[in-house]
């Protein structure tokens, strides 16, 4: 088993051979970024939304398609995700000979500081020390955003860009960056998008009636795995893997882990390297319980620190979307069942916990907490 790779992969972006479904998005948006469309791609956290952006831009990229793919969230402040994003879509033009003069050249309001890095991070370094006023931000901001389209000519190729956590833009330059980047990027045919968020709330406001990006182009939601189907396919792997699952214990890992890819992965995952470590011929049941009980030791201090952060009546209302599947938290028998305040305080700690990322509200209405090892925590360790 020791040199057996383990089929189930989480806590970075999923390759192809560990992809399970998604073919269906998957098609859809590669054609609409291969047309040039701006997709706004909506998910909640876990559901395997930055995998399927990777898994389509490396389809578009054996297309000749030139991709960039940004994270916004990971800027620190809109001069920073200006500075990376400019850097690297200039990183598109291989050619790094004449780099300074042709990068100074795409800009014409602002311009750069342009240096070639060596060693293990060799490239173009980008940067606009001279951007200081608001002015000059919001000069930068509409160079920037015409990039795509110029460099798409310059390079005489379709581009694709993904801006991933893409909800983060409305913190920058109080939300007039999403005016600017829709005007720049209604202009430019030869460059598909896809803004991607995992906020669903704020990326539904982004696209809503009254705001730039309304009616901008098409609107993926994407939804959990069928458990059956996803059950399956994790029993196939650990199959193909050379561990005999016992039957069951694909659906019992999709149960335990809420149906959340992310979870699902991580659950499989650490339950192949337990049972692969002790070079077992066949995983069970009480293989995952073993595994689960590991993990939420692991957790303990994290589950802890949250739970002591969290006021009585977040505590109270928590164990309630725990115990009760996150299903009419607010009826009166739940209220009194454990012990609850009134409609308008169980609603404002629910608010407080989807703000805080504890729990997240999914279709229909129910309740969810964002990690299954914290449910079972809340569920096992919480009185």
């Amino acid at each position: 088993m020791a040199s057996v790779e383990n089929p189930f992969v989480y806590g970075e972006i999923v390759p192809r051979a560990a992809f399970i479904d998604r073919d269906v998005e998957l098609d859809r948006l590669v054609e609409d970024l291969a047309d040039g469309q701006k997709v706004f791609l909506i998910s909640p956290r876990r559901y395997g939304k930055s995998s399927l952006i990777r898994q389509a831009l490396d389809i578009l990229g054996r297309r000749r398609i030139a991709t960039v793919d940004v994270t916004v969230s990971s800027f620190s402040s809109y001069v920073a995700f200006l500075e990376g994003y400019a850097r690297a879509l200039v990183a598109l033009e291989t050619r790094t000979g004449r780099a300074t003069t042709w990068i100074r050249d795409l800009f014409r309001g602002v311009t750069p500081e342009v240096r070639l890095e060596a060693g293990p991070h060799t490239g173009v370094a980008l940067a606009f020390p001279s951007v200081r006023t608001a002015r000059d931000v919001a000069r930068l901001a509409e160079e920037v955003f015409t990039l795509p389209g110029r460099l798409a000519t310059r390079l005489n190729r379709r581009i694709v860009v993904a801006l991933d956590e893409f909800q983060a833009v409305a913190a920058f330059n109080g939300g007039g960056v999403e005016q600017t980047l829709r005007a720049a990027v209604q202009q430019q045919r030869q460059v598909g998008y896809v803004f991607a968020g995992s906020e669903p709330s704020l990326m539904e406001q982004m696209i809503g009636p009254k705001r730039p990006f309304y009616k901008a182009g098409p609107v993926m939601r994407l939804g959990k795995i069928p458990a059956d189907f996803f059950a399956a396919a994790v029993d196939s792997r650990f199959k193909r893997s050379g561990l005999p699952p016992e039957s069951g214990l694909g659906a019992a890992i999709v149960d335990l882990a809420g149906n959340l890819p992310y979870d699902v992965q991580r659950l499989a995952h650490e339950t192949w390297d337990d049972v692969a470590g002790i070079r077992r011929k066949t995983v069970g049941l009480d293989d995952l319980h073993a595994t689960l009980h590991r993990l939420l030791a692991e957790q303990d201090t994290l589950f802890e620190a949250v739970w002591q952060r969290l006021t009585l009546a977040q505590r109270a209302t928590l164990r309630a979307v725990v115990l009760e599947h996150g299903v009419e938290v607010l009826a009166a028998d739940v209220r009194a069942r454990h012990r609850l305040g009134g409609p308008s305080s169980v609603q404002a700690s629910l608010a407080a916990l989807v703000r805080d990322d504890v729990i997240a509200r999914e279709d229909g209405g129910r309740y969810a907490v964002v990690d299954s090892l914290m449910r079972e925590w809340v569920a096992r360790k919480t009185f």
